[in-house]
């Protein structure tokens, strides 16, 4: 009984609203009159009440999909983003790489009557960062021991380890000093100084220079080179220029601090320079 009661409401709902069609389908053909527009105005009630929850519900989806979309795209621009910021790095990088190879090009350049192996640096550990490098030439490549070794402008150490296809560099700012002091000169405007440069143990990136005659006329800015008396290094590389002039603390002697012309702190490419037998004679 319930259950036909049921199908006479349904029967009836359907037959409301297609009779409510129907009329506002009636009505829309003829010119509105004053009957016509209330007929239309009572029949427009139940429409907008349907639709308004139907507009609703389609504004939110609408909403959720611009949502959705904002977020995508605001994930892809991040990872562009990133891209971009990765690019920038590594072309800073390339240009910093392209620099150091024409400066060591420069110093090629300069060292023809030398023999000269090129290399690169393949470690450097950051616990001992201005002690020593380790590059990709070997004694399978020529290198030997007690090599001087260039970088950028300037003299930056020697090799002091040599394997099959790398070697170990042994920098001048290390704390070895039996591997680091070096027979040098300053030259001056009137003669040549001689010396012997070694790290400064007080401040460990910087070379000194001591016990220079306090007659000695030398100043700020005099270039210090190699003088090749040591029998190691070759005379005339380039290591530095006086960066300050001062007496020893027992007033006997001069003592000069050294600016490096190599920067210590980014070696990229290194020359190896031999010793060749004319250089020798020449000295």
């Amino acid at each position: 009984m319930n259950h036909f009661f049921s199908n006479k409401k349904l029967i009836g709902l359907l037959v409301g609203v297609i009779g409510i069609v129907t009329l506002y389908t009636v009505s829309s053909r003829y010119a509105p009159t004053v009957v016509t527009k209330g007929i239309n105005d009572v029949l427009a009630l139940p429409a907008r009440a349907l639709s308004t929850p139907g507009n609703l519900l389609r504004d939110f989806v609408d909403s959720v999909n611009a949502l959705t979309n904002t977020y995508e795209e605001n994930q892809s621009l991040k990872r562009k983003i990133e891209t971009t910021y990765e690019l920038e790095a590594q072309v800073a990088d390339l240009k910093k790489d392209n620099e150091k190879m024409k400066d060591q090009l420069d110093v090629v350049d300069g060292l023809n009557d030398y023999s000269l192996i090129n290399a690169s640096v393949i470690g450097r550990n950051p616990d001992s960062w201005l002690e020593q490098v380790i590059i990709n030439k070997g004694s399978q490549n020529g290198v030997e021991m007690d090599m001087s070794v260039m970088s950028g402008n300037g003299l930056i150490g020697r090799v002091t380890e040599v394997n099959l296809t790398t070697s170990k560099i042994t920098l001048l700012t290390s704390s070895d000093t039996a591997n680091t002091r070096i027979a040098a000169m300053i030259q001056s405007d009137d003669k040549v100084v001689y010396g012997t440069i070694s790290n400064d143990p007080s401040h460990n990136q910087q070379l000194i220079m001591t016990q220079i005659d306090q007659d000695a006329d030398i100043k700020e800015g005099d270039q210090v080179v190699t003088s090749g008396l040591g029998g190691i290094s070759p005379r005339s590389l380039l290591i530095g220029s006086i960066e300050s002039v001062k007496m020893d603390q027992y007033g006997l002697f001069k003592e000069v601090t050294i600016k490096q012309s190599a920067d210590t702190n980014d070696i990229r490419y290194v020359t190896l320079v031999k010793r060749s037998s004319e250089s020798e004679e020449s000295e």
